[in-house]
């Protein structure tokens, strides 16, 4: 039995296979994404969706599906599936699907009668090319099979509609044509492995409609181009891969690569497994052979805090420390070109964010944890000084270390926190002044560094920054703990946010806590009784005034809800961590339960990852993105910091 397997029953039961959605990536910023019945839901979805740098920083679809004919007997049967205004369906090819399996290859078994028809995709690693291999396991009488092609060409933020500027011109070359709607466009080269013709036959699919951009209150129609259609004949038991890219590939190597690219998938057969393919979906690599990763899909880019969350998670986790190291070495450009007030030559948005830093030394701290604290000060050494010194000099435009020892940042007119959604042009939580998990980072950060510099016997750096942690240890008591046991989440001269919210977990679950061992627990028990949920930790208590814990409805209804009460697993990965500091061996069943609420995400949504957040009460939807770093990241990290504990005694 598959783990990623889905019978006729679900295939065919468009309410059960339209939330499914499937998800490929090249790891160099392209993608392919739609549902496991190929019927497109999201704007972003479509069959090639590559980025095009000349035009701008978003990806854009070129190819945004391809529908497959079946012929026989001169009877046609269509394997496509669309969605059209008036809730209407069509040409229902769903009806044909006998079983799906998303383990390893993606596949799809259609049967047409006596014809049975095999569909598997791949994405060619490092390359803007989607893959396609049809095979014809059963067949009584002479097939044919017709391929007409959906083209886009717009950007996944954008619709395109009918309109008399997009070319119609096409050109033959080996085993297909290529084509180019729109100056400044790439050419789009479609190849089939087998000698075809293509009938010029162009028209426009009118009213073609995404419900879940319906969902979230935005325009959800537009038009297709269609140029035609390509058509050959195909025997039982012969393949025929197709080839949608930007760049042009001979033929005759079509069988081989899709072979090679299969050969190079890991099977999806537990949960782990589909985590580590998920985290390698993150990746993304340039042609200069930087390295990123992307905070999610299918619209985020790479922003700075959500990589030092991540990177652990997506690479330590998984004993990748090379591609840590990569990733380490961008950011490190990046965040010293930030500090030398240089222009960013890197692609990394929000560096600017004023607990960056602090993130990026936890990160460097889970490094030391794997590689052992002298290759950490080997690796980061200098780059912890660079930014300790940068902080401690208060020559971050929004980060000043006040007499106290707490750090301070502005939040009232621009959200400098995770917690970033807007209205109006203003933070929907204007968190300002001494922020609590900035704070507990700051000490963590200052006892980490103190710890390294014992190492190297620098006894003038040991008792500078243990000087400042412990002004900075009593000040943090002294201002975020109250007498109902919990943290405030922040404080601004006489503002203090009494709100019930998760930011306070960090200050427990870091390696270097300010609060006592009855304080941390005093937290967690706070934590498990109002903020935890099976998909994670709440944004807000229900019992805090402005409690919205349903992510739906137009964008500004959403956005008022998306850090006030919805769930967070990524936020969970920090809870379950500070349960493991403080109980040890005795919570691990505890936890273990836990994980099963992120488990029956994997064929729930999009299969084999974790979408962005979850409604805060039940049944506890999976909303936003389709699949989100810091979930995976803090997920895998928390599956090895179950396996450490479990083989403590």
């Amino acid at each position: 039995m598959s783990y990623l397997r889905f019978e006729k029953a679900v295939m065919t039961n468009l309410e059960e296979s339209l939330r499914r959605e499937l998800l490929r990536t090249n790891r160099s910023g392209a993608y392919s994404a739609s549902t496991v019945v190929d019927c497109n839901t999201r704007k972003y979805h479509g069959l090639l969706v590559v980025p095009v740098p000349e035009i701008d920083d978003e990806n854009h679809v070129l190819l945004s599906s391809l529908d497959c004919t079946v012929i026989q007997h001169g009877a046609e049967f269509n394997l496509g599936l669309h969605k059209y205004q008036g809730n209407n369906f069509s040409p229902k090819g769903h009806k044909y699907i006998r079983e799906f399996d998303a383990s390893k290859v993606p596949t799809t078994i259609y049967r047409v009668g006596g014809v049975v028809l095999k569909k598997e995709v791949v994405f060619q690693h490092y390359e803007d090319r989607i893959l396609i291999r049809y095979t014809l396991e059963d067949a009584h009488s002479a097939t044919t099979l017709r391929f007409r092609p959906f083209l886009a060409f717009r950007s996944v933020r954008q619709f395109t509609h009918e309109n008399m500027v997009a070319s119609r011109e096409y050109t033959p070359i080996d085993g297909g044509i290529k084509t180019c709607m729109y100056q400044g466009y790439p050419d789009l080269f479609m190849q089939f492995s087998k000698k075809n013709e293509f009938v010029f036959q162009p028209d426009w699919y009118r009213g073609i409609e995404y419900p879940k951009e319906q969902e979230r209150g935005y325009a959800s129609n537009e038009d297709l181009y269609v140029p035609g259609y390509f058509e050959m004949s195909i025997k039982k038991g012969e393949s025929i891969v197709f080839s949608g890219s930007t760049s042009q590939i001979k033929t005759s190597t079509l069988k081989k690569l899709f072979q090679e690219e299969v050969e190079e998938r890991v099977p999806r057969d537990n949960f782990y497994h589909c985590l580590v393919t998920a985290a390698h979906q993150f990746h993304k690599r340039m042609p200069n052979d930087d390295r990123y990763l992307l905070a999610g899909y299918p619209w985020f880019k790479c922003r700075a805090r959500d990589t030092f969350i991540s990177l652990p998670g997506l690479t330590l986790a998984i004993e990748e420390q090379d591609y840590f190291e990569l990733v380490m070495k961008t950011a490190e450009r990046g965040l010293r070109e930030f500090m030398n007030g240089d222009p960013l030559t890197v692609q990394i948005y929000e560096i600017e964010q004023p607990d960056v830093m602090l993130w990026a030394v936890w990160a460097i701290q889970q490094y030391a944890k794997y590689a052992g604290r002298e290759k950490c000060f080997e690796m980061y050494g200098d780059l912890l000084i660079h930014m300790m010194t940068f902080i401690t000099a208060g020559k971050h435009p929004n980060l000043r270390l006040d007499d106290n020892g707490l750090l301070y940042a502005n939040g009232r007119d621009h959200a400098v926190t995770w917690m970033n959604s807007t209205a109006n042009g203003r933070p929907v939580v204007p968190r300002s002044g001494y922020i609590v998990e900035f704070n507990a980072l700051w000490y963590n950060a200052l006892k980490f560094c103190a710890s390294l510099a014992a190492d190297r016997n620098d006894q003038e750096s040991v008792d500078e920054l243990e000087q400042r942690a412990a002004l900075t240890k009593q000040s943090f008591v002294d201002t975020f703990v109250n007498e109902y046991g919990y943290l405030l989440d922040y404080v601004d001269g006489n503002m203090m946010d009494w709100s019930v919210r998760p930011n306070m977990i960090f200050a427990v679950a870091l390696d270097y806590s300010p609060l006592s061992q009855q304080q941390m627990k005093s937290v967690v028990d706070i934590c498990t009784r109002e903020l935890l949920t099976p998909k994670g930790l709440r944004s807000l208590s229900p019992k805090s005034g402005g409690y919205n814990p349903m992510y739906v409805g137009p964008q500004t209804q959403r956005d008022y809800a998306y850090h006030q009460g919805t769930a967070w697993p990524w936020l969970g990965g920090f809870y379950m961590e500070a349960c493991l500091k403080l109980y040890k061996r005795s919570r691990l069943s505890f936890i273990e339960r836990q994980m099963v609420g992120y488990e029956d995400e994997i064929d729930y949504h999009a299969l084999g990852t974790i979408s962005e957040l979850f409604d805060g009460n039940p049944p506890f939807h999976g909303r936003g993105a389709m699949s989100f770093a810091m979930n995976v990241a803090e997920i895998l990290r928390t599956m090895r910091l179950l396996e450490k504990y479990s083989y403590q005694k």
